[in-house]
């Protein structure tokens, strides 16, 4: 997602070099390597220690991780060693965590490199302990179950809505934040007494709320993410509570019924909507980064999707937008995300992730929104509906609704004549 929060600016810290030279990993258990087993990790992030989870097991005879949030369990299988100090790389993401081994304990630093300022985090990490927040929490005085109506605001007083959905059973809790640009994926936490602590870790972003029960049945809280970024942000509960139409936000300039562009593959050779494998057919066009976890919900989707309904007369593009302007670093980038997530329709290297950029390289937009955002092309090539963000299988029910109407869409466009 590309989080409205807009974190991602607010990251400054220089990366810290770790873990040069590692070397491959061996599944042989001994000093300095991890001990199969439940992990509770801690980044240091905006003055703030943000938990998660994670495991660490044995596949196919090596080591591998499982990041855990929620139902949500995101496989780390490139992990390996150097001296008393292991690295685990963040699946598609180009950061990892990276720390030096005493027995059951873990210390060393999250360092993130996808990003214009690269950053380096402080990481702990403690084996046999599979709490989130507390061992103990004390018995819950609110039940948070349900829709809420929220609104976070900025250190610049600047606001914006959001739906909350959380679901509590006794102490544990679980929910995400939906945005107009995207959702918040899954969260996973606890409420004790009148306090409320959701955290979420996926390898690329790390994300702490907190709140305190109001004596009026609202909620007030704070949001933190990275090293300096934080938000405050209010709840009611408000069922008929909706945001804006994900359809509505992004159009095409007065004039315009097309996009046009031409970008290069990954071969190096440029693609266009013009060229012939496209003619006459139905096109999705994804606007994405693998640097997005929401673009890679999106692309999760897809990208079975496409490989069972290709044959159909639909098409699907994907335009990269990465970190470096380098075409080969960006290529690198993408091609990890195809491979990962076995994309089989074209991805394109079409620019930096800068959204004043990407939208002069598609100047038939008023403007970009989001990552991921995804047109809807008729087979006469004219865009019939844009779609900004996207509610990814965290959120439940929107992500239901969401596929029920990307299929109904693209079975009214392929039954136009």
């Amino acid at each position: 997602m590309n989080k409205t929060l807009r974190a991602k600016q607010l990251f400054s810290t220089l990366l810290i070099p770790f873990g040069l030279g590692l070397t491959a990993c061996s599944s042989n258990s001994g000093s300095g390597t991890l001990t199969p087993g439940d992990y509770r990790g801690i980044i240091e992030l905006s003055g703030q220690q943000m938990p998660f989870n994670f495991t660490v097991s044995e596949q196919d005879g090596q080591p591998v991780a499982h990041l855990i949030n929620g139902d949500e369990k995101i496989l780390i299988n490139e992990i390996s060693y150097a001296q008393d100090s292991v690295r685990l790389q963040m699946h598609i993401f180009d950061a990892a965590l990276i720390a030096k081994v005493d027995g059951n304990q873990l210390k060393g630093r999250w360092e993130r490199k996808d990003q214009t300022q690269p950053y380096s985090l402080p990481f702990t990490a403690e084996r046999g302990n599979t709490s989130r927040f507390s061992q103990n929490p004390a018995k819950p005085a609110l039940d948070v179950t349900g829709k809420w109506e929220v609104h976070f605001s900025d250190e610049a007083g600047k606001s914006y809505p959001a739906i909350g959905e959380f679901t509590q059973k006794g102490n544990v809790l679980n929910g995400t934040f939906l945005t107009t640009t995207g959702d918040y994926r899954y969260l996973q936490g606890e409420v004790s007494g009148q306090d409320l602590n959701l955290s979420a870790f996926d390898g690329a972003h790390a994300f702490l709320f907190t709140a305190q029960g109001q004596p009026d049945g609202s909620l007030k809280g704070d949001f933190y993410a990275g090293q300096s970024g934080h938000e405050t942000w209010v709840a009611q509960r408000n069922d008929a509570f909706q945001l804006a139409a994900a359809d509505s936000l992004t159009y095409l300039k007065p004039g315009h019924d097309r996009l046009s562009f031409s970008f290069p593959d990954l071969t190096g050779k440029n693609v266009s909507l013009e060229d012939p494998q496209f003619k006459g057919k139905v096109v999705v066009v994804q606007i994405l980064g693998s640097w997005c976890p929401n673009c890679m919900d999106e692309t999760k989707f897809l990208a079975p999707w496409y490989a069972r309904n290709k044959d159909r007369g639909v098409e699907v593009i994907g335009l990269g937008y990465e970190v470096s302007p380098e075409f080969d670093k960006a290529k690198a980038r993408i091609e990890k995300m195809r491979d990962r997530l076995n994309v089989t329709y074209p991805l394109l290297v079409a620019g930096t992730k800068d959204k004043e950029l990407v939208a002069k390289s598609l100047p038939a937009l008023n403007h970009v929104l989001s990552f991921p955002t995804t047109l809807f092309i008729d087979k006469q090539g004219k865009v019939r509906k844009i779609h900004t963000g996207f509610s990814g299988p965290g959120t439940g029910k929107y992500y239901e609704e969401f596929v029920q109407e990307f299929n109904q869409t693209i079975d009214g466009l392929l039954a136009e004549k």
